[in-house]
């Protein structure tokens, strides 16, 4: 049985039950699927591997999304109560550009709407989640001339890997409360790009030894609202280069996390790193309290004006 995350403790709909359906393909997706892009926010959710599945999709319902769309391979088994609540699309989720090319296929089949993209065992937080949607946190964000927000990637990982030998423990899972940085982007002319930041820390940081230097960033554009012509790029950036902004020129916007056992899963599945990782805890590891509050003290998301 896959473990289940601590659930709010309020009441609204869950997703559209009565739309949802499982599909043949990408492209009968695309074809038929309408009904799912009708209206934002949209989660996209790839099952990369079997891991916490079901605790995924779960946890995005619980915020709101008005549609959770999970792109998984076929043999892959879901309880049947979350198999009538989402819209399952067969997809085997490698190599990685698979993933980009699904989403930029979906902007442009898509109306204009709110996005959200994430892995499995990733799981979105923001300022609030706890007793606000995710429609309410877009709609002020909207208001704020926003078309996209940034999101940190926050790397979860098991306590004891004796006992959880591919790094996830939801029950039990750690975080670093220290050691995120950030560093100016700039573009290939050297050029520092207006508020773009590259961020760093977690557990891509500490080992960064074992990770292409490509994929230590913790910064990823995980909401966004699709438009002709928006794509997404290999490096989780945008072609509209204001989508890559933290914030606009005025004030401080909202930022929200993806708590993530994605790495600890890659250090631990990879021959050439598990054998030198007998444990992910250090001296700034802290339980995750599964809270917005605990991110908000770390300084780990942003209210900007949200209150």
């Amino acid at each position: 049985m896959l473990a289940q995350l601590p659930e709010f403790d309020r009441k609204f709909q869950q997703g559209d039950g009565k739309q949802a359906m499982q599909y043949e393909s990408l492209p009968h997706f695309l074809k038929t699927g309408q009904a799912a892009l009708a209206k934002g926010p949209v989660a996209l959710i790839f099952a990369e591997d079997d891991v916490e599945i079901e605790s995924t999709l779960r946890h995005h319902l619980t915020l709101g999304f008005k549609s959770v769309i999970a792109f998984m391979p076929p043999d892959f088994q879901i309880d049947t109560d979350l198999a009538e609540t989402i819209h399952r699309v067969p997809l085997t989720c490698a190599p990685r550009a698979v993933v980009f090319d699904t989403i930029n296929r979906i902007i442009e089949a898509a109306p204009p709407l709110w996005m959200y993209y994430c892995y499995n065992a990733e799981y979105l937080f923001f300022p609030f989640c706890e007793t606000r949607t995710v429609g309410e946190l877009l709609a002020f964000h909207t208001e704020e001339r926003r078309s996209a927000m940034l999101t940190h990637v926050i790397d979860l990982y098991a306590g004891d890997l004796s006992a959880h030998p591919d790094g996830v423990s939801v029950e039990h899972a750690l975080l670093d409360r220290t050691g995120y940085y950030a560093h100016a982007r700039h573009d290939t002319a050297g050029h520092a790009q207006d508020r773009q930041l590259d961020m760093s820390g977690g557990l891509r940081w500490r080992f960064e030894d074992h990770i292409p230097y490509a994929r230590r960033r913790i910064d990823r554009i995980a909401l966004f609202k699709s438009k002709k012509g928006l794509t997404l790029q290999p490096d989780h950036t945008f072609s509209d280069l204001e989508y890559n902004t933290y914030s606009c020129p005025w004030h401080h916007n909202l930022t929200a996390a993806i708590c993530s056992f994605r790495a600890a899963k890659a250090l631990k599945r990879n021959a050439g790193s598990t054998f030198d990782i007998p444990s992910f805890r250090w001296r700034n590891s802290t339980e995750f309290q599964w809270t917005s509050r605990q991110l908000l003290d770390l300084g780990l998301i942003e209210p900007g004006q949200w209150f």
